[in-house]
């Protein structure tokens, strides 16, 4: 597999409350992650990067012969050890109250991955299909497009696209989707933040994908499509590809 990976503050922004890591085990295995924070500096970039930890620590020494089903377990009970964290935290720090994140985490093999996320910040897989999202936003505007109340085109320019109706750390409990997908050589995976998702249409990203251009270029175009847009937002893409390329084991994380 081929990794690459940008994280922009935006155009608007002073601090970048995104976060984001990508590393690979020996045997190939990839575990990619986007967080989002939110709550205001020194609240969103803090529970944004300790969910990443946190997630990462609980994933470190994962056995790499699970079955997908116990894959899928293990990449949830990561992501609630993640809310439990980033909620305590908030509670025994005043300053940080009502702090929390969205997160989209993948588990990827050769043939596959299992996906766990929360909130707005999606994962996408391209093939020859072309660009299908695989995760479903936990936001206000999703909720309204859902029971009919909104049309798309009104969903992208709603004075409250960025109510979230579910996010890591701002209750005890809350509910984590799963999914998998299997992809083939040729594939590519995407794991990105709302920065990127509200300047950048599908189309735009599917055409990036279609580039005979080395991946990175692909993720750095995408991002710099996103701060000439206006980039608002903090802006954060990785893009992980099925090729016969061995991979680093390498981590980055920012």
């Amino acid at each position: 597999m081929e990794i690459a990976m940008k994280s922009h503050v935006g155009c608007v922004r002073q601090v970048n409350e995104d976060y984001f890591a990508c590393t690979a085990d020996e045997t190939g295995r990839v575990l990619a992650i986007v967080a989002d924070g939110m709550g205001g500096h020194q609240a969103g970039d803090v529970a944004s990067r300790m969910a990443v930890e946190r997630i990462l620590q609980e994933l470190r020494l994962v056995d790499r012969d699970l079955t997908p089903v116990d894959e899928r377990e293990v990449l949830m009970n990561a992501v609630l050890s993640a809310n439990e964290a980033v909620y305590s935290y908030a509670e025994s720090h005043p300053e940080c109250s009502g702090m929390g994140t969205t997160v989209v985490v993948a588990l990827i093999n050769q043939e596959g991955g299992v996906t766990a996320h929360i909130g707005d910040s999606r994962l996408y897989l391209y093939s020859e299909g072309g660009l299908r999202q695989q995760t479903e936003d936990h936001s206000l505007v999703q909720e309204l497009l859902k029971s009919g109340q909104i049309t798309v085109q009104e969903a992208s320019f709603h004075p409250r696209r960025n109510v979230l109706m579910r996010a890591l750390g701002t209750e005890r409990n809350v509910r984590i989707d799963l999914g998998d997908f299997s992809w083939s050589d040729g594939d590519i995976v995407l794991l990105c933040s709302d920065g990127l998702t509200n300047k950048v249409p599908p189309a735009v990203m599917e055409t990036w994908m279609e580039k005979p251009i080395p991946l990175q270029e692909k993720v750095d175009g995408l991002v710099q499509f996103a701060l000439d847009a206006g980039g608002e937002d903090n802006i954060t893409l990785i893009a992980v590809s099925n090729t016969a390329s061995a991979v680093d084991a390498g981590q980055e994380e920012g």
